[in-house]
């Protein structure tokens, strides 16, 4: 009778990882759905704004809007999916950010665009932090590498192809097939999503905590208004203080409520555990950097370099190439030499790619600019996936909740702040060019602007370097040496 159990007990872990394969997969898809729909449409923007009938400038709100809801709804995604499940609050997630792509498509006037793209970031608020649970929640410890490095690539790949992808589009079809080419991946999506998601539920029902909601949303939206109106064109410096004093006011509160509450929206206590602390504070460091770049490149190329805004996103796919080939071999990376000594070394050769964009000219051959922006590309990977595990590494099962959605916000904030931090840098490095009397050579702004990317992105590594040499090795399955 052993005999014949043995096999049937064996093939349960077996298809359990099957299973959280597939769900990673899945979450993964719509992660790049919703990172795809905020930089898709930047370079449509001509051609939207013919057909609102309003100044290419004008559409600049239809960006932020998306920006802002996913900020100010991300911090309430856990409660409701304590209160609906897992798989209902997914399912209806994806539905919503479906139905309100399709009909961005079929917007015929500047205000529709907007509150549909209001409706799309709530839809999206809901999908990526109850997505992101349920992996953590269904893939078991050993590996959560793989299944962490899978739901990387979406954050680090959709702000590249984003450019090149609605480029394409514009230029050979319609604005609109940006919108509508999310209803058949959608489908897809949520149906599968039904069959493959366990509907969890807590088992003790919280009462949702409105000061807390309201506190911590007014200050994200305040901290991201604040970036909108620095990232701009024209950067609006009066209104970007103004709001992002309030936001650090509103936040500063929303933390001295949370300590307090007795069922705070965010449970702060997961800030107990080292290697969390350690993500979200150097990590976060580093993720501004990377939407620092994300941002700086594409306009470096266009307004440094004189390329057209298709080639530019064209020439971005390097970093793109550099994710997926890294992708195999970053989990036998972090078994071999552990959390610890990758983040530090990979994140110095991350400092050393940004100096090369420092140092290209409009005279560097294309490949050598593809070959330096793949290298870039493959070390960004290596250290989102080392962060990301690293970040639930130590968290207990019943702490996964709260430190999901700190993480999420986080990430969302610091993500969106990198696009404020490109520009200030580039906008000191013209000052400080106007000073040294370098603003003749060709665009020394934007050079300049990744040194000081370098110099933090090394500053980030300091919370990395206290870590103990042994952090995460339960996670990597790596033996002593």
């Amino acid at each position: 009778m052993n005999s014949h159990a043995n096999p049937s007990a064996a093939a349960r872990p077996a298809a359990a990882g099957r299973s959280s394969t597939w769900i990673a997969l899945l979450v993964a898809v719509a992660f790049f759905m919703e990172n795809l729909d905020g930089t898709v449409i930047t370079t449509a923007v001509p051609q939207m704004a013919a057909s609102f009938g309003v100044q290419p400038v004008d559409l600049d709100i239809g960006i932020s809007a998306y920006l802002l809801a996913l900020g100010v709804f991300i911090p309430c995604s856990g409660w409701v999916s304590e209160r609906l499940g897992a798989r209902t609050v997914f399912t209806a997630a994806m539905a919503v950010f479906t139905v309100s792509s399709l009909l961005c498509g079929f917007a015929q006037e500047l205000s529709q665009f907007v509150a549909l793209r209001v409706l799309q970031g709530v839809g999206g608020a809901m999908m990526v932090p109850v997505g992101r649970l349920v992996v953590l929640n269904s893939t078991p410890k050993e590996k959560l590498i793989n299944a962490i490095a899978t739901l990387t690539w979406p954050a680090l790949v959709a702000p590249v192809l984003g450019p090149p992808v609605g480029g394409f589009i514009t230029t050979y079809a319609s604005w609109r097939w940006i919108f509508y080419l999310n209803l058949p991946i959608g489908l897809a999506a949520m149906a599968a999503a039904l069959a493959l998601i366990p509907n969890d539920r807590a088992a003790v029902r919280r009462p949702f905590d409105w000061p807390g909601f309201l506190l911590g949303g007014t200050a994200l939206f305040s901290l991201l208004w604040a970036v909108e109106q620095v990232g701009g064109a024209q950067a609006a410096w009066g209104r970007a203080a103004l709001f992002f004093a309030l936001g650090a006011a509103l936040l500063a509160g929303c933390v001295v409520h949370l300590r307090r509450a007795a069922n705070p929206m965010i449970d702060l206590s997961v800030l107990k555990v080292p290697t969390f602390v350690v993500t979200i504070a150097g990590g976060s460091l580093f993720r501004m950097t990377v939407g620092a770049t994300a941002f700086l490149l594409p306009v470096m190329f266009q307004a440094g370099f004189g390329l057209d805004a298709f080639h530019a996103g064209l020439l971005m796919i390097a970093i793109f190439g550099g994710n997926l080939v890294i992708k195999p071999a970053t989990t036998p990376l972090l078994r071999r030499f552990g959390f610890r000594r990758v983040l530090l070394v990979n994140g110095v050769l991350n400092a050393a790619a940004l100096l090369t964009y420092a140092c290209m000219s409009p005279a560097t051959p294309v490949p050598l600019i593809a070959t330096l922006l793949f290298i870039g590309g493959v070390s960004r990977s290596i250290h989102f996936t080392g962060l990301n595990t690293l970040a639930f590494a130590d968290v207990p099962d019943n702490r996964m909740r709260p430190a999901n959605t700190l993480f999420s916000t986080a990430f969302q904030l610091m993500m969106g702040m990198g696009v404020a931090l490109g520009a200030l840098a580039a906008r000191g490095a013209h000052w400080l060019n106007g000073l040294t009397g370098m603003d003749a050579l060709p665009a020394m702004d934007y050079r300049l602007a990744f040194v000081v990317l370098a110099v933090l992105s090394l500053l980030s590594l300091a919370d990395a370097w206290r870590l103990p040499p042994d952090a995460g090795d339960h996670v990597a399955r790596r033996r002593a040496r």
